[in-house]
């Protein structure tokens, strides 16, 4: 199957799905590759996701700009439980991260599950992307997982 139509069968998929960020990203490597500008894709592929997640950081981080978080609103993320919940969770996301670009190297092949547990999770799920590293460390979780209940039972 060429890309051409995968990129229209995951346009129709996000529409479906009422997915805005599936259906304008399929449309625009869409329009990518029929203005012959394929050349791009390798860097949109190497650079995009390192965009994607500054873009996203900044968003995350306007609230400081604004100063709409203060010096208290940080001292409380020390001293109160979900604050410190906050602060392990935030550890082990990276953790997972590291264990999922571990898997990655490798096993690399994975990345096209990954890609498509993507697109059900955001289709189906309505489920936004962050990152193939998170998925790939829940995925390196899940096989260590897996292999130990089943290895139990061997």
């Amino acid at each position: 199957m060429n890309g051409e139509l995968l990129l229209v069968i995951l346009i129709i998929i996000g529409l479906i799905g009422r997915s805005p960020i599936i259906t304008t990203a399929a449309c625009v490597l869409l329009i990518i590759k029929l203005i012959s500008l394929d050349r791009f894709l390798p860097t949109i592929e190497r650079r995009g996701l390192e965009l994607g997640l500054l873009f996203l950081t900044m968003g995350v981080l306007v609230p400081f700009a604004t100063e709409r978080i203060s010096t208290k609103d940080i001292i409380t993320v020390f001293t109160s439980w979900p604050g410190i919940i906050a602060l392990t969770g935030g550890a082990i996301a990276t953790y997972m991260n590291g264990k999922g670009l571990e898997l990655l190297k490798i096993d690399p092949q994975l990345i096209v599950g990954l890609v498509i547990g993507s697109i059900i999770g955001i289709v189906f799920m309505r489920g936004i992307p962050v990152g193939p590293l998170m998925a790939a460390g829940i995925t390196a979780f899940l096989l260590k997982l897996f292999t130990f209940i089943f290895d139990k039972f061997r």
